[in-house]
C-alpha cells in the first residue's frame, strides 16, 4: 500500500538522500513505514518500485540512487542569473575589485529578528560570500560575494534550504509578492475572526450559566461545537505561526513563532483532551480554552497585519524612488526632424536627443533643447512644487514632465544619471543595523530560549502545587511573552523616520545617521557649495569712469555673449535678471587664456578680465582710480576698460546660502562646536565664518588637511559630523563619524556620505537633527515599554494571575503599542 501526500517525516529523501524541503515533502509508505520524498520524481520512482514488488530494494541497497547536485534542482529561471548577476548599484567595493559581485534579492517569509539572524548566519557559511545583510522593512537581502568562488544560484539554494524563497529583486515582481502576502494574511485574519465570533457564541452561555448552571449534555454539545469552529482558525489561520516555528526548530534558531505555536497547540490539545474526557464520562474533563485559542490567533494576526502595513508604508517612499526609473525613451532619429523611435533607456548615449511627452519621466540627465514646461522633481529633491524649465536648462533623470512636450539632449546615460546614483544609495539604505537594533536582536534571540526553559520550570512547579492549573499557567507564560515587541522597537521607528526624511528630501543611506547625529559634538562644514551657493553671482558694479553701471554691464554682455566661462555666465545672468536691452554688437574678439578677452564695441577697443590684463590697455598708470583689487578680498574682481580709460569693476562672489545663518544658530543652541574647513584662502574662509558666527575656520585646506583635522578631533574624543559637496570632500566624508552630502554636489561625495540632502537645502540638516532627537526618544520609549511589559506580564502569568485569554490580548497589544508609537514619527512628518 502506498500513501501519497504532503508532509515531513525524515530529514532526507528516502529514495535519493537529498534534503527534504518542509513545504514540498512527498510521502510513500514502504513496508508499513511512511517515508519522505524530496520531489514528485522520487515519489513516482518509489511507487513504481513498490508496486512491482521490489520494496526489498530499499532494505538491501548499499547507497542512495545517483542524484544531481542540489543546486541543479533550482528552478531554471534562477540559474539564469549565474550568467548575468544583478549588480547592486552604488556598491563601491564592486567598482574597486572586478572579482566582487553584488546583488539585491527579495526574501519571503521574514517574521522577526530571528529570521534575519538565521539568514545572515547561513549565508555567512556559503563559500565565497563576503557579506549578507537583510533589510527587515523592505524585505530585501543585499549580498556581496567573490564571483570566482560563488554563484547566485548557490545563494538562492542556501536561502531555499532554510525556508526563505528568494528571487533577484525586481520592482514589479516584488510588488506582486507583497500584495499576495497581504491578501493571504487578510484571508487568514478574516477566517480567524469568523471562528472567534462563532466560538464566543458557544463560550458566552457557559460563562453566564456558571458552575452547574448548564446540564452536562448541553455543555458537551457546546464544547464539541467550539472545537469544530476552532479548527479553521487552527488549520488555516495559524499556519504562519506553525510554519515559522517548524522552520526555527529545524534550523535550531528559536524565534518568536516557537512560543506562539507551542501556546496555541498546547491550549488546543488540552481543550480537545478535556472535551473528549467529558464525552467519555470522565467528569467534566477540565477547562477548555477554544475561545482563548481563536481570540489569540485573531489578535496576533491583527498585530501582524498592522505591522505589515506599517512596514509597507515605511518602505513606500524608497520603492517609489526605485520604481521611478523609466525603462524606455523616445529617441529622435535626426534632430530637428520630429521622427522618433522607442528604445530601451539603457541604449541612450550622451548626445542623443529624446522627446519627452507630458506625463513621462526623463530616462537620463538632459538639457532642454526646445520647449518649455513644468517639471516634477519631488522624488529627487523633496520639492513639492513643479519647477519651470526652458531651453538651456538642465533636468535630472527621473523628473516627470507635466505640461508641454520637451525636446532634450542626453548629457549622461541612464546608468550614470542623478536618479541612478540615488537608487544605488537607496539599495544601500537600511542594509546594516544600528547598535540599538543589534542589541535588541540579540536580546530577543536569547529571550525566546530562556522563555521556553522558564515555561517548563513553571509547569513543573505548578504540577507539584496544583496539577489542574499547571497546564493553563504554562500556556499563559508562553502566550503572554512578547519578544516581537523588542525586535520591532528599533527597526519600526527607524523605518518610519527614514520615510519621513525621504519625503522631505533627505536620504539616510546608513542606519546610524540619526543616532550619531544626535550624539555629535562637532559639526564641520565645507564652504563652497555647502555654506555658500556654490555658484558665482554678481554682487556689485562699481563704475570707474563716466558710464553708468547699466551701460558698463551692456558692454560686458556684448563681449561675453559667446563665452562659456563661469564668470561670463554670471555676467550674462545678471543682465537677464536686470532685463537689460539694447545690447551693442562686439567685433574682433580675442581671448587671452586665463586673463580675459578683448573686443571692439561701437568702434572702441575694450578689455574685460583680471587687473593686470586690463591695466595693460590703459595709456597711463595715473588714470587708475583708487579701486585696485585687494588680494585678501572675499570677492573675485573682473575689470572693464577701454582704450580711453577705466570703465567699471564687477564684484563677483559666491553668496552665502539664505538658510546658512539659521542652520549655524540651530546647532549653536544645541551646544555643538562648529568648524569651517575650506580650500579657499584662509582670509576668505575667516570672513565667512565671522559673518555666520562660526568659532573655528581653517582655509587653504587640501583634502589631506581636512582628513587629518577630522582625525585629530576624533582622537580627542569628538564625534564629528561632516557636511560637504565636492569631490575633494569624499575622503573626509568617509572618515567622519556621520557625514552629509549636498544633493546638488558631486556624485562621488554623495556615494561617500552617510546621508544625502536631496533637496540641496542646507536647512534639511536641521530637520534631520530634529527627527534624530524624536526618533531616539521613540526608540527608548519602545524599548522601555517592551521591557517593562515582559518584566511585569511574565511573572504575573507564572503566578497564575493571568489566564491564557488575557495573555493573548496582552501579547498582541504590546506589539501594537510599539508599532503605533513608531508610526507617530511618520504622521509628524505629514503634519510638518
Amino acid at each position: 500500500m502506498i500513501a501519497v501526500g504532503r508532509g515531513v517525516t525524515d530529514a532526507a529523501c528516502f529514495h535519493c538522500g537529498l534534503p527534504v524541503a518542509s513545504d514540498t515533502a512527498w510521502r510513500v509508505t514502504i513496508d508499513g513505514a511512511e517515508r519522505a520524498m524530496c520531489c514528485p520524481g522520487c515519489e513516482a520512482v518509489a511507487r513504481s518500485i513498490v508496486d512491482n514488488g521490489f520494496s526489498d530494494y530499499y532494505a538491501s541497497r548499499s547507497g542512495f540512487a545517483a542524484t544531481v547536485q542540489e543546486r541543479d534542482l533550482m528552478p531554471p529561471e534562477l540559474l539564469l542569473y549565474d550568467h548575468e548577476p544583478v549588480a547592486a548599484a552604488g556598491d563601491a567595493s564592486s567598482a574597486v575589485d572586478a572579482h566582487i559581485a553584488a546583488a539585491i534579492y527579495t526574501v519571503a517569509n521574514i517574521r522577526c529578528a530571528s529570521c534575519i539572524c538565521l539568514i545572515e548566519l547561513r549565508l555567512a557559511r556559503v563559500p565565497g560570500v563576503l557579506s549578507a545583510e537583510v533589510n527587515a522593512v523592505t524585505e530585501r537581502l543585499h549580498v556581496r560575494w567573490r564571483a570566482d568562488a560563488c554563484k547566485p544560484s548557490d545563494i538562492l539554494a542556501a536561502m531555499r534550504a532554510i525556508g526563505y524563497p528568494s528571487y533577484p529583486y525586481d520592482p514589479v515582481r516584488h510588488g506582486e509578492q507583497l500584495e499576495r502576502a497581504r491578501k493571504t494574511l487578510f484571508r487568514q485574519l478574516f477566517i480567524a475572526g469568523l471562528s472567534m465570533m462563532q466560538v464566543m457564541m458557544y463560550a458566552v452561555p457557559a460563562y453566564l450559566a456558571g458552575e452547574g448552571g448548564m446540564d452536562d449534555d448541553m455543555a458537551s454539545l457546546m464544547r464539541w461545537a467550539a472545537l469544530l469552529m476552532t479548527l479553521p482558525a487552527l488549520v488555516y489561520s495559524a499556519q504562519p505561526f506553525f510554519l515559522g516555528a517548524w522552520r526555527d526548530i529545524r534550523n535550531r534558531t528559536p524565534g518568536m513563532d516557537v512560543p506562539v505555536a507551542l501556546g496555541i497547540a498546547a491550549a488546543f490539545a488540552g481543550s480537545a483532551l478535556a472535551t473528549w474526557r467529558g464525552e467519555s464520562g470522565s467528569g467534566s474533563g477540565g477547562e477548555v480554552y477554544f475561545d482563548s485559542v481563536t481570540m489569540f490567533i485573531f489578535l496576533l494576526l491583527c498585530s501582524r497585519y498592522l505591522e505589515l502595513t506599517a512596514r509597507r508604508k515605511a518602505a513606500s517612499a524608497l520603492d517609489r524612488l526605485q520604481q521611478s526609473l523609466p525603462s524606455s525613451a523616445l529617441r529622435v532619429l535626426a534632430y530637428p526632424q520630429p521622427d522618433a523611435e522607442l528604445v530601451a533607456a539603457t541604449r541612450l548615449r550622451a548626445g542623443d536627443v529624446i522627446l519627452v511627452r507630458p506625463g513621462e519621466a526623463l530616462a537620463a540627465d538632459c538639457i532642454v533643447l526646445a520647449g518649455a514646461s513644468s517639471v516634477d522633481v519631488s522624488l529627487l529633491t523633496g520639492e513639492s512644487r513643479p519647477v519651470h524649465k526652458k531651453a538651456g536648462d538642465a533636468i535630472p533623470g527621473g523628473a516627470i514632465n507635466i505640461a508641454q512636450a520637451l525636446t532634450a539632449k542626453v548629457v549622461r546615460t541612464a546608468g550614470d544619471s542623478a536618479l541612478s546614483v540615488l537608487v544605488g544609495l537607496v539599495n544601500r539604505a537600511g542594509q546594516a543595523k544600528p547598535k540599538l537594533a543589534l542589541w535588541a536582536d540579540r536580546v530577543a534571540a536569547w529571550f525566546v530560549a530562556v522563555l521556553l526553559l522558564f515555561a517548563v520550570v513553571v509547569f513543573c512547579v505548578w504540577y507539584v502545587i496544583d496539577p489542574a492549573r499547571a497546564w493553563p499557567v504554562a500556556i499563559a507564560v508562553l502566550v503572554v511573552s512578547c519578544p516581537c515587541a523588542l525586535s520591532l522597537a528599533t527597526p519600526t521607528a527607524l523605518a518610519a523616520a527614514t520615510d519621513r526624511l525621504l519625503r522631505q528630501g533627505i536620504l539616510a543611506v546608513q542606519p546610524h545617521v540619526l543616532e550619531t547625529l544626535h550624539r555629535a559634538t562637532h559639526i564641520v562644514f565645507d564652504k563652497t557649495g555647502t555654506l555658500t551657493v556654490g555658484k558665482p553671482a554678481l554682487q556689485d558694479i562699481l563704475p570707474l569712469g563716466a558710464l553708468s553701471a547699466a551701460d558698463c554691464l551692456r558692454i560686458a554682455v556684448a563681449m561675453e555673449r559667446a563665452s562659456a566661462h563661469p564668470l561670463a555666465q554670471t555676467i550674462l545672468q545678471a543682465a537677464a535678471d536686470r532685463q537689460l536691452h539694447d545690447i551693442p554688437e562686439a567685433g574682433t574678439l580675442r581671448h587671452a587664456t586665463g586673463q580675459g578677452l578683448e573686443a571692439t564695441v561701437d568702434g572702441v577697443l575694450c578689455r574685460l578680465g583680471n587687473f593686470a590684463f586690463v591695466h595693460a590697455l590703459i595709456p597711463t598708470a595715473s588714470s587708475m582710480p583708487a579701486a585696485d583689487a585687494d588680494e585678501h578680498a572675499e570677492s573675485s574682481y573682473v575689470f572693464l576698460a577701454s582704450s580711453n580709460g577705466w570703465l567699471a569693476r564687477f564684484d563677483i562672489t559666491d553668496a552665502l546660502r539664505p538658510e546658512a545663518q539659521a542652520v549655524v544658530a540651530h546647532f549653536q543652541r544645541q551646544g555643538k562646536s562648529l568648524v569651517l574647513l575650506s580650500g579657499d584662502r584662509h582670509e576668505v574662509a575667516q570672513r565667512v565664518a565671522d559673518r555666520l558666527g562660526i568659532q573655528t575656520a581653517l582655509g587653504d585646506c587640501l583634502p589631506e588637511s581636512k582628513l587629518s583635522f577630522v582625525r585629530r578631533l576624533q582622537q580627542g574624543g569628538a564625534i564629528v559630523a561632516m557636511v560637504g559637496d565636492g569631490v575633494n570632500d569624499a575622503a573626509v566624508l568617509r572618515v567622519a563619524d556621520v557625514s552629509f552630502a549636498m544633493g546638488n554636489g558631486a556624485a562621488l561625495a554623495q556615494t561617500s556620505a552617510d546621508c544625502v540632502l536631496l533637496s540641496g537645502r542646507l536647512s534639511a540638516l536641521c530637520e534631520a537633527d530634529r527627527v534624530a532627537a524624536k526618533t531616539l526618544a521613540v526608540i527608548r520609549q519602545n524599548l522601555a515599554w517592551a521591557t517593562l511589559y515582559n518584566v511585569v506580564a511574565i511573572p504575573a502569568a507564572a503566578l497564575g494571575w493571568i489566564n491564557p485569554w488575557l495573555s493573548g490580548v496582552g501579547m498582541s497589544l504590546s506589539s501594537v503599542v510599539v508599532v503605533l508609537n513608531a508610526l507617530r514619527l511618520r504622521r509628524a512628518g505629514k503634519e510638518s
